[in-house]
């Protein structure tokens, strides 16, 4: 068995000063959470209101805005992103590329600039080849092109992984590249247009079963499968990585558990208590055929293993949701 000689959260985190990206976010405000549980000295995040990371010299501002007696911030770790389903990456492929490759090129390469101590780039699911190997393992990234809806974002994210690389191999700059898989949980966003899977049929159901409908459409014909991590493991396999983590070799953050979409949309129904007729509307994009990740990396690496059982997770979503809408 191996040693490892991972260092204590709390002592690692009590010093370090921490802009996170995206941190209002849904994944965001859970990395949020976990950085003040773990005593972390100052946590940044910056609004997109003041500071539009699209934009080359607001990132400058922000690096210089958050330089304490010419000390730049210990760490970054990169969140924010132009995201959305498939619908809306199907409607807005231009903006998905620019804004996600324009955040990461500029917010790294002004990390090293500024002489941040480390970056943690979050990549995306979305950068696999439509036709990897099941499970994806970070060997095959590069082995075809990405699913041609998620293609232009998936791709824009890859490129903060031939950031880290380079930037470590020429300027020995310590940043890591992690690709979670689909997030869920709580907080998540539940607008019909822009939201993922999960968050957009337990809404569906839901105002379903308060009208009285005896059916609902959901896209596709359910054959492809997905993987889902809980957005609160999602938060603890980050800081892990953030603490224990540095070189730059992609690492999956996932659960390692697989579920066919029309099996996902029939326990959604069920945990919703919506019991009326699934219909498949095969007109619209399935999406990627398959998506599981081999999980053995960030295990091996940073010792992360997702911990939240998948209808768990469901359920606490479902009712956050109804919470909110009361």
């Amino acid at each position: 068995m191996t040693e490892h000689n991972w260092p204590d959260s709390q002592v690692f985190w009590q010093d370090k000063r921490v802009i996170v990206t995206g941190g209002a976010g849904f994944l965001g405000s859970f990395v949020v959470d976990k950085l003040r549980k773990r005593g972390a000295a100052e946590i940044m995040v910056p609004r997109s209101a003041e500071y539009d990371l699209t934009k080359l010299d607001a990132i400058q501002q922000l690096l210089s805005d958050t330089n304490q007696a010419g000390k730049p911030v210990d760490m970054i770790v990169h969140l924010a992103a132009r995201v959305g389903g498939i619908g809306a990456n199907r409607d807005n492929p231009a903006t998905f590329f620019y804004d996600n490759l324009v955040m990461g090129t500029h917010l790294l390469h002004e990390s090293y600039v500024a002489r941040v101590d480390k970056f943690v780039a979050i990549g995306t699911v979305c950068a696999y080849p439509k036709f990897a190997p099941i499970p994806f393992r970070e060997v095959d990234l590069w082995n075809g092109y990405p699913e041609e809806t998620n293609a232009p974002y998936g791709l824009a994210k890859k490129m903060m992984l031939v950031q880290s690389q380079t930037y470590r191999e020429q300027y020995g700059f310590d940043s890591i590249y992690l690709l979670p898989v689909n997030l869920y949980g709580p907080r998540d966003n539940f607008d019909l247009e822009t939201s993922h899977v999960i968050p957009a049929l337990i809404r569906k159901c839901l105002e379903a079963k308060e009208r009285g409908d005896g059916f609902i459409t959901a896209w596709g014909d359910g054959s492809p499968t997905r993987e889902f991590l809980y957005v609160v493991d999602a938060a603890e396999g980050i800081l892990l990585a953030a603490e224990r983590l540095n070189e730059s070799v992609p690492v999956n953050l996932g659960s390692a558990y697989e579920i066919s979409i029309k099996d996902l949309m029939e326990t959604i129904a069920q945990v919703t208590g919506f019991d009326g007729e699934i219909r498949w509307d095969v007109t619209k994009p399935n999406g990627q055929p398959r998506r599981k990740l081999d999980t053995s990396r960030a295990k091996e690496l940073f010792g992360f293993v997702a911990k939240r059982p998948f209808v768990e997770g469901l359920r606490e979503t479902v009712e956050w949701y109804e919470l909110a809408n009361s």
